[in-house]
């Protein structure tokens, strides 16, 4: 199964709820493939620390291969690494692919990605990916490529009027490129239960018929530990509020 974490606006935790749904993947046993298709390349450095500095090679030179046809292309596996974590691989990003997405694009390579995930998939059980902040060619290509759509959402009115564009856009792949692509839900994401607007909001969205998950996710400083330690929630602490509605939200997209 291929999963894409996709919000086109900033600030919503896309990369902190794609390493954390991946990490409890493979601690649930699944062998996960988390690949890093934002140029920021949080979720590389969550997962590998300062080697997401020097790992070799990135996305950046899968996409660079895809600009040059070679009879000698490296297969995609070799561009998965090993994380700290038992049954959690990393395709880590790099900065230059924002470089390469004019060329990408004027070279129609938008089914690139899909081609090798499929690829990819014949050895993961769960294949999940991060995308940047931006409705541009990066995440056209990842939810070309997937099966399924999470979409964080902030609480603010910021986010509730992005969100409309954003699920027209999803819709567009859907109705030109993808009509497998599954929209899996909406999950709240900083919720405070006890503040008057996330709730208005929340029940607002719900009430246009909005997909609104069950799960939500709390606000709490424990994530900045999370990531400043490079260890994913159920890692850094399983007891916590926070690990425990990570994995009732992992729980509820697989239907247990």
């Amino acid at each position: 199964m291929k999963r894409v974490i996709f919000n086109q606006k900033g600030g919503v935790g896309k990369s902190t709820i794609a390493v954390n749904l991946a990490a409890i993947a493979a601690y649930e046993g699944k062998k996960t493939l988390l690949i890093d298709i934002d140029p920021q390349c949080n979720s590389s450095r969550y997962l590998l620390g300062d080697a997401a500095k020097t790992a070799s090679p990135t996305l950046a030179e899968y996409f660079e291969q895809t600009l040059n046809f070679s009879l000698f292309a490296k297969p995609a596996a070799s561009f998965v690494h090993a994380s700290p974590f038992e049954n959690l691989a990393v395709i880590p990003s790099h900065p230059a692919i924002g470089e390469l997405q004019s060329k990408l694009e004027s070279r129609h390579k938008i089914y690139k990605l899909r081609d090798t995930l499929n690829e990819l998939a014949r050895d993961y059980d769960e294949i999940i990916l991060d995308t940047p902040p931006a409705y541009n060619f990066f995440t056209q290509s990842a939810l070309i490529a997937a099966d399924r759509c999470l979409i964080p959402f902030d609480c603010d009115d910021f986010s509730r009027q992005a969100l409309y564009t954003l699920m027209e856009n999803v819709g567009e792949i859907r109705a030109d490129h993808n009509p497998a692509l599954e929209i899996e839900g909406i999950v709240v994401n900083q919720y405070q239960s006890r503040a008057s607007l996330p709730v208005r909001l929340v029940a607002e969205l719900k009430d246009e018929g909005l997909p609104v998950l069950d799960s939500k996710l709390s606000s709490s400083v424990k994530i900045r530990e999370s990531h400043d330690r490079g260890l994913p929630m159920i890692h850094l602490d399983a007891r916590h509020k926070l690990s425990q509605e990570f994995l009732a939200l992992y729980r509820e997209l697989h239907g247990d």
